[in-house]
């Protein structure tokens, strides 16, 4: 990894004033940034990045925000899709793939999560059968985020049965737009609908659209959930940015201006509420101090705990840049983070009810509703505090549930035993199955 240095920090501000113009439109913005490697610079050159470290990589994104400039392509294809391909990947699918990922051209979702394979990822049951160069595939998949507005889908799918579950799984890129894809969104009680659940009948994917090998899928997939976790994970910089990408979402022929601020803050990143989904101390004291709590010993504590975990997550990211600058790394760190986010944002959410009191049971779906409800209670921050405390018990589940963080912590890091079984070794179709 390249360690980034004020040289390239000077040279990305030297590119932003040669290039930024907000006149552009965001596709124009976009192709302009990724093809110069900005947008996601942690990939390898001939993924179209610049071999930088994650953390080095946000500071990139942080300094083109500081600039006033809009941000890389938010969601799944970059923090997910394009790093995974870049590291399995042909390059003829890097230069099919990662390209139209980087200049925000495709928006991606990830398929791996099925009504019986949660947890137990590798027990999934959606099959793929090879039909000379295409698969047909047949299952069902749930929480998928953001399925909604994706052009392509990260699939795992049961290529061979026979074999045990772990070796029989492979990885796919498939098209979300074709008649055998059904996707319906699932309501969360913030009232947003983030997830879906996807069935897919015969639907179709080519066969050069497979990553890696076949049957060697589980090996892909964990470096996309390695991916996720860091990037999910306290310290990791998160997959969200200021315009959304793709065919769906409508965004690529706007104005790349309207997406940001003066100051360099982008819109639509998810304002008071994403800050606070993140465990940003600051805005929560902020508010204590607003709402007359700040004096309040068990709120201060709490504060100060608030801080110190993003501090610890910041840190623990620069521990692992310095290891990986010597070509080492710090095993089990991506669940680490994983599981100091979970803490974050259950401690976002207590600390923020206790602040706002009983203002706190108070919550409107809907815009309308929210700004009756800063009128009537004073309090402009109330409804991110309510949607992030209605949020808060989704970061412990999604991307891998604390249980599996620690699971994996005490077999791979720590060396633990795991519990007796024989999936290893057994064929898939002789294992019992979830209900």
């Amino acid at each position: 990894m390249t360690i980034v240095s004020d040289d390239v920090v000077v040279e990305l501000q030297n590119w932003l004033e040669e290039n930024w113009d907000p006149e552009l439109t965001v596709a124009q913005w976009w192709e302009r940034l990724g093809l110069a490697g900005w947008a996601a610079p942690s990939l390898p050159e001939n993924a179209y990045g610049r071999g930088l470290s994650r953390s080095d990589a946000v500071r990139v994104t942080n300094e083109i925000g500081k600039f006033g400039a809009l941000g890389p392509p938010a969601g799944l294809g970059l923090l997910l899709a394009a790093p995974t391909i870049a590291t399995h990947g042909t390059q003829e699918q890097i230069d099919t793939y990662v390209r139209d990922i980087v200049i925000g051209q495709k928006a991606w979702c990830q398929l791996f999560s099925e009504p019986g394979a949660g947890s137990d990822l590798a027990g999934l049951t959606c099959k793929a059968i090879q039909d000379g160069e295409e698969y047909t595939v047949n299952g069902q998949k749930v929480w998928t985020s953001g399925g909604q507005y994706a052009d392509l889908g990260m699939l795992i799918a049961r290529t061979n049965p026979d074999a045990p579950k772990h070796q029989g799984i492979s990885y796919f890129a498939i098209d979300m737009h074709q008649p055998g894809v059904d996707i319906r969104p699932l309501k969360e009680m913030t009232g947003h609908a983030m997830f879906n659940e996807v069935f897919l009948s015969d639907a179709r994917v080519p066969a050069d659209a497979l990553i890696g090998d076949k049957n060697n899928g589980w090996a892909v997939a964990n470096t996309t959930l390695m991916n996720e976790r860091s990037g999910l994970g306290a310290g990791g910089g998160g997959g969200f940015g200021g315009a959304l990408p793709g065919t769906v979402a409508g965004q690529l022929e706007r104005r790349a201006g309207e997406f940001v601020q003066t100051g360099g803050r982008r819109r639509g990143s998810g304002g008071a509420a994403g800050a606070l989904r993140g465990g940003s101390a600051q805005l929560l004291i902020g508010l204590a101090k607003g709402n007359g709590k700040s004096a309040d010993p068990v709120i201060r504590q709490g504060l100060a705990k608030l801080h110190t975990l993003g501090e610890v997550g910041r840190f623990n990211s620069e521990r692992v840049k310095a290891a990986r600058a010597h070509g080492k790394d710090v095993p089990g760190m991506p669940n680490i983070a994983k599981l100091s986010m979970s803490d974050i944002v259950r401690l976002t959410r207590d600390l923020g009810l206790q602040i706002v009191g009983p203002h706190g049971m108070l919550h409107s779906y809907d815009p309308e509703g929210r700004k009756v409800l800063d009128e009537v209670t004073g309090n402009p921050f109330l409804g991110a505090v309510t949607e992030s405390a209605l949020y808060a018990q989704a970061p412990p589940i999604y991307g891998g549930t604390d249980q599996v963080q620690r699971n994996i912590i005490g077999e791979r890091v720590l060396g633990l035993p795991k519990e007796p079984n024989d999936d290893k070794t057994r064929p898939f179709s002789e294992l019992p199955k979830n209900g």
